[in-house]
């Protein structure tokens, strides 16, 4: 055997730099998961906020017809109210001279709530016609 036997180099990776490669992309995997669900859950509630600040405006034009507040959701769909997918609005309380909501989304498990003077207040909203999440 001669010198130039025992100094070949070694062919392709080693074991340990390619552990050391499918640790680090896990790593990566793992970071990009997690802001991607912060995102969705962002997008949630902007969704939830959206609908609800429409849903005030439906329910302020079905007062305007009827000088009452609808207690259910379905007569505000007959005249052109929609919620965003996964977005669920509950009347908690519906009068003549006021009203109360809570909605919430599939994505997240925060609830957002909305009052009107004359109703009383839900959740987290304290201020009336304030859109309050929490």
């Amino acid at each position: 055997m001669d010198r130039i036997g025992l100094m070949r180099k070694p062919n392709g990776y080693s074991f340990i730099s390619l552990l050391l490669t499918v640790t680090v992309a896990g790593l990566l995997v793992a970071i990009v998961i997690i802001q991607v669900s912060s995102r969705r859950s962002l997008a949630s509630l902007a969704a939830l906020r959206s609908d609800l600040n429409n849903f005030a405006v439906a329910q302020e034009s079905f007062h305007y017809d009827y000088d009452t507040y609808s207690a259910d959701t379905t007569s505000l769909r007959l005249r052109g109210f929609r919620t965003s997918e996964g977005t669920s609005i509950v009347i908690n309380e519906a009068t003549a001279s006021g009203w109360a909501a809570t909605a919430s989304h599939t994505e997240t498990s925060e609830l957002c709530y909305i009052f009107v003077p004359g109703a009383s207040p839900v959740g987290a909203a304290v201020e009336p016609g304030v859109i309050r999440c929490g």
